[in-house]
């Protein structure tokens, strides 16, 4: 169970972060593994660390909201492959402030960055995964999009909101061709962009409140979440959210 050697996963924002620890989860079950984000050099030296663990990685520079340059990471994945599996689609940003505040450039890109671009990897490569007549998508929201906050984030909350709906909208397209769609929702994790954050006091306090576990998710945590739902054995799992939060939105 969970064999990945036969399998090619795509992930975006695989230059760090969850997509990177993604990456690497992957890699050590077999799969051949497709990092795709804007820095290139940065994803040549993960796929070179991955190689030199054992694995394969096949680094493209993407740009999500780019429909060319995602024809083009399309076209690369079947040219080396012949096919993809798995999408994990996984870059996002956001630009948030105040309802009263929140300027159009700041919605658009939120919006753009993290919901338009899920649409338009899906469009792309649920493609060649209906023809196969296997796919598994996994879009990354957050438990954001489940949940309203005081945290002055509407276009975020929004985008994953949208992303989560959206991903079950395709799951019902998609079932009857052997693609099934799902997503992960997040809580806090632990990457290089958070981990100052996360190693306060302040937020240790916050955690206490609002996570029943009482802490934020360790690096790796999320990646069993993702090999379940990529794996060959769920076919029978689709237009499902999991929460991975710590018992966060249980208790919500």
């Amino acid at each position: 169970m969970f064999d990945f050697s036969n399998r090619v996963v795509a992930i975006s924002g695989a230059s760090s972060g969850l997509g990177m620890q993604m990456a690497y989860g992957f890699a050590e079950l077999g799969a051949k593994v497709v990092l795709m984000a804007r820095r290139i050099e940065r994803l040549k030296e993960i796929a070179s660390d991955i190689e030199s663990k054992g694995g394969e990685a096949f680094p493209i520079a993407l740009d999500v909201t780019k429909d060319d340059q995602i024809e083009n990471s399309l076209n690369q994945i079947i040219q080396k492959y012949g096919k993809v599996d798995v999408l994990i689609n996984n870059a996002g940003a956001n630009k948030g402030g105040p309802i009263t505040e929140l300027s159009n450039e700041s919605w658009d890109f939120t919006i753009e960055l993290d919901l338009t671009s899920v649409f338009k990897m899906t469009r792309a490569y649920a493609a060649p995964m209906k023809e196969a007549g296997y796919g598994r998508i996994i879009n990354i929201a957050s438990i954001y999009g489940m949940m309203g906050t005081n945290q002055q984030e509407a276009a975020y909350h929004a985008s994953k909101a949208g992303v989560i709906n959206f991903s079950r909208a395709v799951a019902g397209e998609l079932a009857p061709y052997g693609v099934t769609v799902n997503t992960i929702a997040p809580g806090y994790f632990e990457t290089e962009l958070t981990t100052d954050t996360l190693n306060t006091n302040e937020f240790q306090s916050y955690m206490d409140i609002v996570v029943p576990m009482k802490r934020y998710g360790r690096s790796g945590e999320l990646n069993s979440a993702a090999i379940f739902l990529a794996a060959e054995e769920s076919a029978y799992v689709t237009g499902v959210t999991l929460p991975i939060d710590g018992g966060w939105t249980a208790v919500k």
